[in-house]
């Protein structure tokens, strides 16, 4: 089998193959890290390579000659930014931790090497997390493989980018208020944000702790699904993890839909939107109905509230999570002799870039005394009566919502740079999930005029992952996405 063949299988297929002895793990190990060193150069999707990453593939290879395979073994995955592996520096996209190298992997880490996974390498993502285009890395952009003209979505850029363009058949990335799903929207890949609790966050460094969930991105449902039982489960090393067994994600990809009630928010669909992106959508609504779903109609009257209420409780959460980054207890120190809150104020300036700065300041006010009920408090109120109002429409008897990922196709680089508030309402369809803890998968279901990937996405009650994977499987077996149209080897600077 040939390198550009390897590559462009999904994880399931590889497996396949690995396990027949039709391919190695040193084979495509090195196939894929030959594609990032010829092609990423023009993309920046990946920090950093792993240096140990044909070393881990022999120990694979090694692993499934031995009948030890698990349903990882050998397969590359690369991992965003903000998730801690020991000895390959984490950097979160930031100055501020520009050389720090953890000693521990994170659990999620730890869980897909104990699978065999080989890890590829670190991606690029919008720094700590706060942004929507990966735009905001303190180390460059990363462009949309579609079109480099356009984002490649945030703050997870990096890892979509990875597996759209076939670096790696897997990755993981985090979600706060969308950051893994909206770029597999704009990417055309699968992206799942799991159940608050559902997966660990230990070693995830913290950007709104509430909020925070690791999801798989992969090329296929099933990909997702075996990836999520991997990281899944209780984690006593996590106070939030949910002592909620792991279901059988990958069997539920072939239960159907029948019998499924979804729920279709017309306000959603009605303004607002790109065109084609609620033409995607309906289309994806009546091939359910086509497969033995029933779709109905419902109401939201509190989604308005969830973008100002997630931007206020994740900036807020943030101005606490940040503050230890004081280049005295952690953080790029820029020295000031005999000035210690000089050098913090000094430190903290020239590290953090302009969007991270933003949302501290924000963060602070909400939090400050005389503000913290009118502002943080009441976002919390209006957190809890949204969750009350999905809650309500599960116990009402839907199994799902369906809906838009994003307002509409990726935007330009640079174009929304300077308009924040433009760029906050690129979430408007995603933070609702992440408020209410509820899981949420975006998948591809079309293609634009201009050839761009169309996405839906899917909202189930908490901890019903399977309902998603049935209902994300059987949309993906309706629409086929090729994969985007490659810069040739070579095409731009290879990144350091």
């Amino acid at each position: 089998m040939s390198a550009s063949e390897a590559t462009a299988l999904d994880a399931g297929r590889l497996r396949e193959r690995l396990d027949c002895g039709l391919l190695s793990s040193c084979t495509l190990t090195r196939a894929c890290l030959d594609r990032v060193e010829q092609i990423d150069g023009a993309l920046h999707a990946f920090l950093r390579v792993n240096p140990r990453a044909e070393e881990e593939a022999a120990a694979a290879d090694a692993r499934i000659a031995g009948g030890d395979a698990g349903p990882l073994t050998g397969i590359p995955i690369a991992l965003k930014d903000n998730l801690n592996t020991a000895g390959l520096r984490t950097t979160c996209g930031s100055a501020m931790l520009e050389r720090f190298v953890p000693r521990t992997d994170a659990t999620v880490v730890r869980r897909i090497r104990t699978a065999g996974a080989v890890v590829l390498g670190k991606t690029n993502m919008d720094e700590f997390g706060m942004g929507s285009s990966t735009e905001r890395s303190a180390f460059g952009i990363t462009r949309n493989p579609w079109d480099r003209t356009r984002v490649p979505g945030g703050s997870s850029g990096g890892s979509a980018v990875a597996v759209a363009a076939r670096f790696t058949p897997l990755a993981l990335g985090s979600d706060t208020g969308g950051s893994v799903r909206q770029p597999a929207a704009f990417c055309g890949v699968v992206g799942l944000k799991p159940t608050y609790g559902r997966v660990s966050r230990s070693g995830l460094v913290a950007f709104g702790s509430s909020l925070d969930q690791v999801g798989p991105l992969a090329r296929t449902v099933r990909d997702a699904a075996t990836l999520l039982a991997v990281i899944a489960g209780p984690d006593e090393d996590d106070m939030t993890s949910a002592e909620v067994a792991v279901e059988d994600y990958v069997g539920a990809c072939d239960a159907g839909v029948e019998g499924l009630r979804v729920g279709l928010p017309g306000e959603y669909l009605d303004g607002g939107i790109d065109a084609q992106v609620g033409e995607a959508v309906r289309s994806a609504a009546a091939r359910l109905e086509r497969l033995g779903a029933r779709v109905e109609p419902v109401k939201l009257r509190r989604d308005r509230d969830a973008v100002p209420a997630y931007y206020l409780v994740a900036n807020a959460e943030a101005s606490s999570n940040l503050a230890r980054y004081d280049a005295v207890r952690y953080g790029r120190r820029t020295m000031l002799e005999d000035d210690p809150h000089g050098m913090v104020r000094a430190s903290r300036g020239a590290a953090f870039g302009p969007e991270v700065q933003r949302r501290i300041m924000l963060g602070t006010f909400a939090l400050s005394a005389g503000y913290h009920d009118a502002f943080y408090g009441k976002a919390q109120r209006a957190r809890a009566r949204l969750r009350d109002e999905l809650a309500g429409l599960f116990r009402g008897g839907l199994d799902l919502l369906l809906g838009p990922a994003t307002p509409g196709v990726p935007f330009r680089l640079g174009e929304m740079l300077d308009r924040p508030l433009e760029m906050y309402r690129q979430d408007v369809f995603t933070t609702a999930a992440s408020l209410a803890g509820l899981p949420a998968l975006v998948l591809p279901v079309a293609r634009s005029r201009e050839g761009l990937p169309l996405a839906a996405q899917l909202t189930a009650p908490a901890f019903g992952e399977c309902s998603l994977f049935r209902a994300a499987a059987a949309l993906e077996a309706g629409f086929t996405l090729p994969a985007p149209p490659l810069p040739p080897a070579g095409a731009g600077e290879t990144t350091p």
